[in-house]
């Protein structure tokens, strides 16, 4: 969603069963803009073993949600005991956060919901302690 020149936005939930979810908000690259929203599935198994690209503000990152930010997000999903690489380019910035699952990142865990903050030109080596949902979004 992208709130552009201004939206009035609330959440709330109609089902008897508690909602779970988190939000991540990105700086856009400017000001300003007409109000959007878009919504895609990205099917699990797309995503086993390797990131694929949910949203993007980048030309060539096709099938992707466009954002207006010099960013990306990524989804990756990950077994118990596999391990991603992501090479994170000197002077980007990046968020990761197992969306379920437990990970660890280059030497500590992160549990489901936990975030962590990488400074870029380093590469990043996720390995899955559990069954894992991960998401990374990489800005400037």
């Amino acid at each position: 969603m992208s709130a552009g020149t201004g939206v009035r936005h609330s959440e709330y939930n109609l089902e008897k069963e508690t909602t779970t979810l988190f939000q991540i908000w990105i700086y856009p690259r400017a000001a300003g803009g007409s109000p959007g929203w878009g919504a895609k599935p990205f099917p699990k198994g797309d995503r086993s073993n390797t990131f694929v690209v949910l949203a993007s503000g980048y030309d060539g990152d096709e099938g992707a949600l466009r954002i207006r930010a010099d960013a990306r997000m990524l989804g990756a999903t990950l077994k118990a005991g596999e391990s991603l690489s992501y090479e994170l380019g000197e002077g980007r910035h990046a968020y990761l956060v197992p969306a379920t699952g437990s990970i660890e990142v280059n030497g500590v865990t992160f549990n489901a919901r936990d975030g962590a903050a990488i400074g870029g030109g380093e590469t990043v080596t996720i390995t899955a302690i559990e069954e894992s949902e991960i998401v990374l979004v990489d800005a400037e």
